[in-house]
């Protein structure tokens, strides 16, 4: 199938974005030159614009022109809870969910006091890796407990589970403890991850809750560390 123009001029700019011939915080050419260069309508170059908009490669600002967006790191927020689900949808297609454990096991003794199960409580695992422009950067390894989701399935964990719970269950997710460290990547975060020459990884640890204050979820998200800033807003009172 032969690929419309302001595809291909979309995917052209978005590897010079991402290969650093297009700086973070520079000005892309006018709508005229971009026309010129590819000698292409200025409707087609605003569609090509829009998709890259989209796609967090650029913010367009109305009177100044299309500014470029640093894409080698991703923001994730540090205080609020977001699903990846939420975050990657300001990447457009750049992001993919693989799903490469699921099953419903029996806690460990350690997971039971972390989590604070009674003795005959089931939990879901879930191993998810998370690719970003063809790297698998992201393993989130998920312990959910299983009464809060009986009919979890497979296809809802590749799509979003808080999604899933929030919209279909009607549960309220309501805050989490967070803890961050620097760890030296396991063989399991190698077999699953691009890690070559990489020595160490970010680990965020979640203790999520419900506005009950029952926790439901241990979540271990183990980031490649090149491609993430952790951001919060802090305010001296």
């Amino acid at each position: 199938m032969v690929k419309n123009k302001f595809i291909k001029i979309k995917e052209e700019l978005g590897e010079l974005i991402r290969n650093g011939q297009m700086e973070a915080g520079s000005l892309l050419p006018s709508e005229n030159d971009l026309a010129e260069r590819y000698s292409a309508s200025r409707e087609t170059i605003r569609k090509a614009l829009n998709l890259l908009s989209e796609e967090g490669y650029i913010h367009k600002v109305q009177g100044k022109g299309s500014i470029v967006l640093d894409v080698s790191k991703f923001d994730f927020p540090i205080s609020g809870l977001v699903s990846f689900k939420e975050i990657s949808k300001k990447m457009g297609h750049r992001a993919k969910t693989f799903v490469e454990e699921f099953e419903k096991i029996s806690p460990t003794a350690e997971t039971k006091k972390k989590m604070r199960l009674e003795s005959n409580e089931a939990v879901w695992k879930i191993y998810r890796v998370r690719e970003i422009d063809g790297e698998k950067i992201i393993l989130d390894k998920d312990l959910l407990v299983e009464k809060y989701a009986p009919e979890l399935t497979k296809k809802i964990c590749q799509d979003s589970i808080y999604e899933y719970l929030e919209g279909e269950l009607g549960l309220t997710i309501s805050f989490a403890k967070k803890e961050i460290t620097m760890e030296i990547p396991t063989e399991e975060d190698r077999r699953y991850l691009d890690l070559e020459g990489f020595q160490y990884i970010v680990v965020v640890k979640n203790f999520v809750y419900l506005d009950d204050a029952s926790m439901f979820q241990y979540t271990e998200s183990r980031h490649r560390p090149d491609k993430f800033r952790f951001v919060d807003f802090a305010r001296r009172k």
